[in-house]
């Protein structure tokens, strides 16, 4: 404990965390498995998702581990070749365990005993102590290498494999045409003797394993044509192809994926019906929500489904708010609202705007051992450490545990989404009897979720006087700083129109997607919010307890911009104006506005 709190004062002092963010990573810690407790590095980096050079780069500098650095597009074939010798005299197993680790036998400096150089990301890692045990080499020298660089420089010399999709393309050949006559009416032995052939099971499951390392939030797999299937991976909002199954009945598809989840009845194909599986992926254990839904074809006889997997991976939470990325007027505005011991907090936007997201960065930024937290979500997608998430069913439902949460003495509550009036009436409640409340709601922008709750039945009053803030906003796609451009001059025109000046024009700081490269995905890489930030000043109550049979938005719009309020489109600016996004996006994000 003294050697991770002397890490910590490091970390004090080169500004690379805050006291609170420590003394939250040393609370999780202390609650850790005492046999196998994580380091205060990886709590850092995993669930507070601080830069992972930011940390490792002090701890070699602490340990006083040689730094490496090494441009990957330089390594030549010969150091390809010496390094894929130094792994293949090791065991395949622990070789895996190396490479997942980050950890790499990179090279041997030869001189009186012969050394064996180690890159690693973390270099303080006990499994390297472990090399001499499984090799040849009895001498060693571990230095730090960044993990951007060491995986770049892993998925040259030795990429991940997917072990499904390895047996799959051997078995190509296989693949057989579908007689047509066959499949008019389902045959359930036919379907498994052509998921056998055909190993469908291999295709989903290297489907899985493809989407969680690639990061896609959903898969979507459905019939195209009489006998094809597509296979989509939504990317940072984006729904991109993967695979198109050809020769395979969607039916056979379909079977495989209810075969495989739990609670879905196989023979079941006229009604929708939600499940879930859970694998292990790269040593971590992701859940999958599986939604089935039946769709029409050209075909009236088949029975076509669509399918949505959504991708629910725990390491992918943000418990930090520094790491939403909100502005600085939203940010500053945001955390005064939550940590207030009373009031509504509330996040408005379409479904995928990351509304989720910011409600769970904001309640681990405030949950204390102290406090009674309560969340009441259908479903439950996320565990939250240090709350008591309700549990939703057929017999507890949804409505019934709203009700419930009045009765067990909480402190916080989080609602998944405010419904109707009789959500919203209890989320009031809750506010104005010396709760913090928190929720969502599926509206524009944030002066319309006022008229929204208005129009559910709750008094202006009521609203004035138990809300702390409302945040609507947007995810919009980040352009990849590796091969953005300067926006072209053909496109200035819109710019102008848009709000840029012909100075920041000129200025070559205002971008287009390039074309892409190997970091991104045609041009863009990763999410950012846009958002408007509506904190309920004395002026915005007063402006709703005046409001007669209808709410003022834009009266209420122009008081808070007044304060400092950035508008959805200002914010997509201001995110344009830093090389952050494109006109494009915000145009996009924002058109309903």
């Amino acid at each position: 404990m003294i050697q991770k709190s002397r890490f910590g004062q490091l970390l004090l002092k080169k500004e690379v965390i805050d006291q609170k963010t420590l003394e939250k990573a040393l609370l999780i810690q202390a609650d850790e498995d005492p046999v196998n407790p994580r380091a205060l590095g990886e709590i850092l980096v995993n669930d507070f998702k601080i830069n992972h050079h930011a940390i490792y780069g002090l701890l070699a500098e602490l340990y006083a581990f040689r730094t490496i650095e090494i441009n990957p597009s330089d390594t030549d074939e010969s150091q390809i070749k010496h390094t894929k010798e130094i792994l293949s005299k090791f065991p395949d197993d622990f070789k895996k365990k190396l490479i997942y680790k980050r950890i790499l036998p990179y090279q041997v400096s030869y001189g009186r005993r012969n050394t064996l150089i180690v890159l690693a990301a973390d270099p303080t890692d006990k499994l390297a102590e472990r090399i001499p045990i499984y090799s040849e080499f009895k001498k060693y020298e571990v230095v730090y290498c960044r993990i951007d660089t060491l995986e770049e420089i892993i998925s040259i010399i030795a990429p991940q494999k997917n072990e499904f999709l390895d047996l799959l393309q051997e078995a190509e050949e296989q693949f057989e045409e579908i007689d047509e006559t066959k499949r008019k009416q389902i045959d359930e032995y036919a379907l498994d003797e052509e998921i056998n052939k055909s190993l469908l099971v291999n295709l989903f499951e290297g489907c899985l394993i493809e989407a969680v390392r690639k990061g896609a939030s959903d898969i979507h797999i459905i019939p195209y044509l009489r006998s094809n299937v597509d296979f989509f991976l939504r990317i940072d909002g984006t729904l991109i192809s993967w695979h198109r199954q050809e020769n395979t009945s969607p039916e056979a598809m379909a079977a495989v994926v209810k075969d495989r989840a739990t609670g879905i009845d196989r023979f079941e194909r006229d009604t929708a019906q939600d499940g879930f599986m859970q694998r292990i992926v790269d040593d971590h254990l992701i859940r999958f929500r599986v939604s089935i839904i039946p769709i029409t074809s050209s075909e009236y006889e088949r029975r076509f489904e669509s399918i949505v997997i959504r991708t629910i991976d725990d390491r992918n939470v943000i418990t930090d708010l520094r790491k939403l990325g909100f502005q600085e007027q939203a940010e500053k505005d945001f955390v005064r609202s939550i940590s207030k011991s009373k009031g509504i907090i509330l996040c408005t936007g379409p479904t995928g705007s990351g509304k989720s997201t910011t409600l769970m960065a904001a309640l681990y930024h405030i949950i204390t051992p102290s406090k009674n937290v309560l969340t009441c979500e259908d479903p439950v997608e996320y565990y939250i450490k240090g709350a008591r998430q309700l549990k939703i069913g057929h017999k507890f439902t949804f409505d019934t545990a709203i009700r419930s949460i009045l009765r067990h003495d909480p402190d916080i509550v989080m609602v998944g989404e405010i419904r109707d009036k009789i959500t919203a009436e209890i989320a009031v409640k809750l506010a104005n009897t010396g709760h913090l409340t928190l929720s969502t709601l599926h509206t524009n922008d944030a002066p319309s979720a006022i008229s929204r709750l208005y129009k559910m039945g709750v008094e202006t009053f009521l609203l004035a006087y138990a809300i702390n803030i409302i945040v609507a906003q947007r995810l919009i796609r980040k352009l990849c700083p590796e091969c953005r451009k300067p926006i072209s001059k053909e496109k200035w025109p819109t710019a102008l129109e848009f709000g840029l000046t012909e100075e920041e024009l000129k200025s070559g700081k205002i971008y287009e997607a390039g074309k892409g490269c190997k970091k991104c995905n045609e041009g863009y890489k990763g999410r950012i919010n846009i958002c408007e930030a509506l904190s309920f000043t004395p002026e915005i109550r007063n402006a709703i307890i005046e409001s007669g049979s209808e709410i003022d938005e834009d009266k209420i719009r122009k008081i808070a911009e007044s304060q400092g309020m950035l508008s959805l489109m200002d914010s997509g600016l201001d995110r344009i104006r830093n090389g952050l996004s494109t006109i494009s996006e915000i145009t996009y994000a924002t058109s309903e506005d």
